[in-house]
């Protein structure tokens, strides 16, 4: 993997782990936040290689007198946002409460490990798996829950930097947050927001993710931190919800004429939609949990039965490609 060996400057006290990669699961932002003698962290890399690489970059901005990480922000459970915090002992970790009482329906890395290697490599899951997920060392990766959980606000403090961190899920997940850092007019949104790639989101509705975008812009910030892809701006982030509300009304246009889920996600996709992002797949799970919420179902979603339905277009996309 070709991961930054130097972190970015966004504001004053704030510095960006980007390991930009379109096209592809599992390269996650994360911000490192330092003042005085603190530092505190939002969210981690996906396995131990990458959150190494992050620790090094990191060090030439750490402060001096800091003894390391100090807290851990998860922005949300998903693993590639999640595995590297037992790299930081002695962190404390924070996530919403939502968010710790659904970590049992994510992937484990072991589950991941399995996927990677374990499933049928002509088979359209093990060979989407290889080819998104296959780089990444889940073997010795762990899960580390949050130590410290809220709902709705918790206000912290690194340094001088006041950080706020505000509850939006369920919408990409069940217990998003997005952390604002109102002096530097930044904020860091998780899965909330994708860049260069078509999103994937597990919980939803579409509503419920363009309603998070909208708590964004209303905190007026300058820099947007996606989940994934380049820092935005206040119009890319309008633009995103552009995007949600035309999926939301193709789907929902569907839905409405009786077309099954997996049609009707085939039909958007031969349409052109938004055609020049990546992942294009992942329009398959969007409708697919557009479709749950349309029909009034309440169970877990499965994630992993999710990716195999995107991973089923994907491989017959493959099949026909010249």
């Amino acid at each position: 993997m070709n991961l930054p060996d130097a972190l970015t400057p966004v504001a004053d006290g704030l510095h960006l782990w980007a390991p930009q990669h379109t096209g592809t699961w599992g390269f996650a932002n994360c911000l490192l936040i330092t003042s005085g003698e603190q530092a505190a962290l939002v969210d981690t890399p996906y396995d131990r290689p990458m959150t190494e690489a992050l620790i090094a970059a990191a060090r030439p901005v750490l402060p001096a007198g800091a003894a390391g990480v100090g807290a851990i922000v998860n922005t949300h459970v998903n693993g590639d946002h999640t595995f590297g915090n037992g790299l930081f002992p002695g962190a404390e970790i924070i996530a919403t409460k939502a968010s710790a009482e659904h970590l049992c329906r994510e992937p484990s890395p072991q589950q991941m490990h399995f996927l990677t290697h374990g499933t049928p490599a002509d088979q359209p899951l093990g060979w989407y798996a290889r080819e998104h997920f296959g780089r990444y060392h889940y073997e010795d990766a762990e899960t580390v829950p949050p130590t410290v959980t809220f709902s709705g606000r918790h206000d912290l403090r690194v340094g001088d930097i006041e950080v706020e961190l505000i509850e939006v899920g369920p919408a990409h997940s069940a217990g998003d947050l997005i952390v604002h850092l109102p002096a530097q007019r930044v904020v860091c949104a998780g899965d909330v927001l994708f860049a260069d790639d078509h999103p994937v989101h597990w919980d939803g509705p579409l509503a419920r993710i363009a309603a998070a975008c909208e708590t964004i812009l209303a905190l007026n910030p300058e820099t947007i931190v996606p989940g994934h892809g380049p820092v935005m701006s206040p119009q890319d982030v309008r633009d995103y919800i552009t995007y949600l509300r035309r999926l939301e009304a193709l789907v929902h246009a569907r839905h409405a004429a009786g077309v099954l889920a997996g049609e009707a996600a085939a039909d958007i996709l031969d349409t052109g939609f938004y055609d020049h992002l990546g992942l294009r797949e992942r329009i398959v799970i969007l409708t697919a949990v557009e479709y749950r919420h349309l029909n009034g179902e309440t169970d877990e979603p499965d994630l992993v039965a999710l990716a195999a339905q995107a991973a089923g277009w994907a491989f017959g996309r493959r099949e026909v490609a010249p």
